[in-house]
């Protein structure tokens, strides 16, 4: 290579570093969107640790670069990386302080059977079993420092019993589980967050119990959850079927009465976006009260031409939706819902512009800054997507939106047909990137579900919804029931239709985590710029989406508590070790490998490389002969013969042949295993505690034994 061509290429690469800058400088005015990704950064970068940081960390990166700021208040080319510096940092003390100020005491081991005293801050109801939250406890055995703030009891049936009451229950209960597997969905941080300290079950009927202190207080939250089942009840009745279900699940944000099939149904069809309170009820809602308010005043001559009903409207639609986000548990769809809409709503009060990203931006600031851990959660991420996606897209097609207009019912219907259809693909298509992710799933024909279920549910669901919470105080919700019932019946019809079609659904195995923020980066690029450089983020998102075939899925599963084993087959499908035994923890690891249907290895067909007795298993792979011991029996043998020991009981001798051992005292100390087997044969293994690291919510247990691994 001559001196020519490197000047050329130093040229070539100065011009295109002054193009992207002159991009960057051109687009000023969306510097500010990008303030919450930068937070959230932080936030990720904190829980991505496998260590508890020190407290000083995220705040001391923030003051460093808030201080050199200060100090040279003309930083220059310096300024905008000191400030994404300050808002990671701050993003990062965010969620350290936020882990610190929910922490309670959570269960060391199992509890019980014991008795289980405590008062009722929640009643779910599903259709076989109820559940409920306890808190004031009391535990037998155990002090009142470590006692759990919170417990969640399984029922086999609920009685009469209501939030605010005290009862006393025969239960079963064990610290919040881990992963069923490295890298899955962890309950355990969900947990600490809620400052649910145990979960399990009775064994019996809960009795009631004498009330102490304030167990019968008028607490804000269980006066709230009262009223929520009260108003569940009557849905109830009016209701008893599935389509009550779902009512209940609109009106109140409680989908525990909703049937099993109903609910796939919903999922498979790409309609289960209508369960969870958003901005499209939300919107619904405010949108109901603020036009309905604004009729009926303008009925009036004198008040229509002297007073401005518009913002008493938008005050009306204001006080409605605040308590729609009450009644509906405020979960975090709901919350962002609330939020946009609340500040459309002030905008029409101080006619100001509406809808826009940093109206976005905002709203996810704010729910980044009260609940960190929200951004970790399916949900924060698939509400963000959606409306990130459809206001940039609608931003951005305004012009051309506009030239397409037409007068009378003839141009209206198809308006908002082609309009539902475009939400519904802009929607659809950056929620589905994040369902990859965390549910392995991909429908096909939801543009077709919902071209029928959306606008019934806007146009006659919603506002007979909105009708009968307001007939409730005089019994007549009966009234608006029964139609709304009709419009749901339609909804269902249409969800189990089309999830029937051929080929609704495709199930994909799981992607790893980056390949997640790869996509999420290569979106926002793509949504919060406006100029042409904005394309460069679908290599972002095409990075992510390679991430799925090029991720190593495990060859062995072994499940924590050794209940549940599963090896790779020849065609890519697991197969487990037990039918019976660890259900939950296997339907976990199907839906990672997106595998829809079970395959067990008593089942011959298919199951080429392992055969099992009442003692074990024994798989071949990569001319690796694994053992999957159940009884010790086995060790006899397959200490002799086996190349790696996977055994649910303790290995008490040296294995001869095995170059690597897994046994009960590993799974107890380290959780669920992944083990992967390379072309050449070399083993690898990670677990759950080498995956979440040494946490509050997954503090790791003593080293009193010595590790089972390389023999």
């Amino acid at each position: 290579m001559t001196l020519t061509d490197l000047g050329n290429i130093k040229t070539t690469a100065r011009d295109v570093f002054a193009g992207l800058a002159a991009q960057f400088h051109a687009e000023r005015e969306r510097w500010p969107l990008w303030s919450p990704v930068l937070f959230a950064i932080g936030i990720a970068a904190y829980f991505s640790l496998s260590f508890e940081p020190s407290y000083w960390m995220g705040g001391g990166a923030a003051g460093i670069a808030v201080v050199i700021l200060l100090l040279r208040r003309h930083a220059g080319t310096a300024f905008l990386p000191l400030a994404a510096m300050a808002i990671i940092g701050l993003g990062f003390a965010a969620a350290q302080f936020r882990t610190v100020s929910v922490a309670a005491p959570v269960l060391k081991k199992n509890y019980g059977p014991a008795v289980v005293t405590g008062r009722i801050v929640r009643i779910e109801a599903f259709p076989a079993y109820s559940r409920i939250l306890m808190d004031q406890l009391r535990l037998p055995g155990i002090a009142p420092g470590e006692t759990p703030e919170t417990v969640r009891v399984r029922l086999n049936r609920s009685g009469a019993l209501l939030p605010g009451m005290r009862i006393t229950v025969f239960a079963k209960l064990a610290p919040p589980s881990g992963p069923a597997a490295p890298g899955d969905y962890d309950f355990r941080r969900r947990a600490w967050f809620e400052q649910l300290g145990g979960v399990g079950f009775a064994l019996g009927a809960p009795r009631p119990a004498a009330a102490e202190g304030d167990a019968l207080s008028g607490d804000l939250l269980i006066g709230i959850s009262d009223f929520r089942g009260r108003i569940w009840e009557r849905i109830r009745h009016a209701l008893p079927g599935a389509a009550g279900g779902i009512a209940v699940a609109l009106i109140t944000g409680d989908r525990s009465a909703i049937p099993v099939d109903v609910i796939d149904a919903m999922r498979d069809s790409g309609l289960a976006h209508l369960l969870a309170i958003s901005g499209l009820h939300m919107g619904l809602v405010a949108g109901f009260l603020f036009f309905g308010m604004r009729t009926l005043l303008a009925c009036s001559e004198t008040l229509a031409l002297h007073y401005p009903i518009k913002k008493w409207a938008a005050v009306a639609a204001l006080l409605g939706s605040a308590g729609y986000l009450v009644l509906t548990g405020a979960t975090v769809p709901t919350q962002r819902a609330f939020l946009m809409t609340g500040l459309v709503l002030l905008a029409v009060l101080f006619d100001r512009t509406a809808i826009s990203l940093r109206l976005v931006a905002w709203a996810a600031a704010f729910i980044l800054i009260v609940a960190p851990e929200s951004l970790l959660g399916a949900s924060f991420q698939m509400s963000f997507a959606a409306v990130v996606a459809l206001v940039s897209v609608y931003e951005q097609g305004v012009p051309y939106l506009q030239r397409w207009q037409g007068g009378g019912w003839g141009g209206r219907i198809p308006r908002y047909i082609g309009g539902v259809a475009l939400t519904t693909l802009i929607a659809g298509a950056a929620t589905g990137l994040i369902a990859l992710y965390h549910f392995g799933r991909i429908t096909h024909f939801g543009l077709a579900a919902n071209l029928v279920a959306v606008p019934v549910t806007a146009l006659w669901i919603m506002p007979w919804a909105v009708l009968s919470v307001a007939l409730m105080p005089f019994g007549l919700e009966g009234l608006a029931l029964v139609p709304m019932e009709w419009g749901v019946a339609l909804v269902i019809d249409v969800a189990r239709s089309v999830a029937g079609w051929p080929g609704a659904v495709s199930l994909v195995p799981a992607m790893p985590v980056w390949g997640l923020a790869s996509m999420a980066l290569g979106g926002l690029w793509l949504c919060l710029w406006r100029r042409c450089w904005r394309y460069f983020g679908i290599a972002g998102i095409a990075a992510g989406l390679v991430a799925i075939p090029l991720h190593q899925a495990p060859d062995i599963l072994v499940a924590g508590d050794g209940d549940v084993m599963a090896v790779r087959d020849a065609d890519g499908a697991l197969i487990l070790t037990s039918e019976r035994r660890g259900r939950r923890t296997a339907r976990s690891w199907l839906e990672s490998a997106g595998q829809r249907d079970a395959r067990y290895a008593t089942d011959r067909a298919g199951a080429e490389r392992i055969a099992c007795d009442a003692l074990g298993c024994i798989a071949h792979l990569r001319d690796r002969t694994i053992a999957l011991v159940e009884d010790a029996r086995a060790l006899s043998e397959d200490c002799r013969h086996a190349d790696i020991i996977v055994s649910a009981v303790p290995v008490r001798r040296r294995c001869a042949s095995a170059q690597f051992v897994v046994d009960r005292f590993d799974l107890w100390r380290y959780g669920a295993h992944a083990i992967r087997i390379d072309p050449d044969g070399a083993v690898s293994v990670e677990t759950v505690a080498d995956y979440s690291g040494n946490r509050p919510w997954a503090s790791k247990r003593p080293e009193w034994r010595r590790s089972g691994k390389d023999q």
